[in-house]
Order: C-alpha cells, then sequence, then structure tokens
C-alpha cells in the first residue's frame, strides 16, 4: 500500500488552473485501490479545504462527504504507541512532529511509500520512502 499525504487529497478537489496538472495527478492516484491515509490526513484534508482564505473553499459538507468518501481507503488511528513513535522520528530525523506523524502513520500500516509534495523526494525513513507524485520523473 501507498500512504497519501494531505496535499494530494487537496490538489484532487483544487480548480486552480494553474495546479490543473497536479490536480488530474492526483485525481488519478485517488482512482487506485492501494491507497491509505490517517486520521491526521483527514483533519487537515478538512481544515484546509473548508478555509475562509481558499479561492476554492468548500462548504462543510462538501468536505465532511470528502472525508467520508476518503475512508474507502485504509486509515490509520492515532493512537499512543504511534504519537511516540512519531517522536523518535521527530529526534532522529529532525522533521516536524506532524510529518514525523506521517511517516509513522504509513508505517504502522504497512506502506512502503507516502506520496508527498512536502516531504523529501525519495528521502528513506528507515524503510519508508518519500515519492513526490508531481516531481518530473515521478
Amino acid at each position: 500500500m501507498r500512504f497519501v499525504d494531505t496535499n494530494v487529497l487537496l490538489y484532487a478537489i483544487s480548480t486552480d488552473p494553474g495546479e490543473a496538472e497536479k490536480a488530474g495527478l492526483a485525481q488519478a492516484i485517488l482512482e487506485c485501490s492501494d491507497l491509505a491515509l490517517s486520521v491526521q490526513v483527514l483533519q487537515e484534508f478538512y481544515v484546509q479545504a473548508t478555509r475562509a482564505g481558499r479561492p476554492d473553499a468548500l462548504t462543510h459538507q462538501q468536505a465532511a462527504d470528502l472525508v467520508e468518501a476518503f475512508t474507502r481507503f485504509a486509515v490509520q488511528a492515532t493512537t499512543w504507541p504511534l504519537v511516540r513513535r512519531a517522536l523518535v522520528t521527530r529526534a532522529r530525523f529532525g522533521l516536524s512532529y506532524w510529518d514525523s506523524a506521517i511517516i509513522e502513520a504509513a508505517r504502522a500500516l504497512g506502506c512502503r511509500e507516502v506520496l508527498s509534495e512536502d516531504l523529501s523526494h525519495e528521502q528513506d525513513y528507515d524503510g519508508v520512502t518519500v515519492v513526490n507524485p508531481f516531481a518530473q520523473g515521478a
């Protein structure tokens, strides 16, 4: 399975003409069945998708319906053991806590790849590798 970061979900709903290519790639990714995400990703998606300053902001209901739809993928809960592992990853790799929690949620679900534009492309975090699906040649 591949773990999907929040930015993939946000590009999938983007109506910005400047993001059209990324939107198409993100929509194609979400048609796959081998994906996973976490409660953290769902929360971040809702907050950013409904943000008042977003030009194409979704209504509460639109975003809530999408969050529900995204649960067709495996979803990792935020648990105390995951938080503990994220803290270790944070200290070891110097990532933000939130990025460390993404890496550890992916690991907990058995994902070997995290699809993300926010983390370093091709960086390996002890068996979990980041792949930027929007990078040239990715």
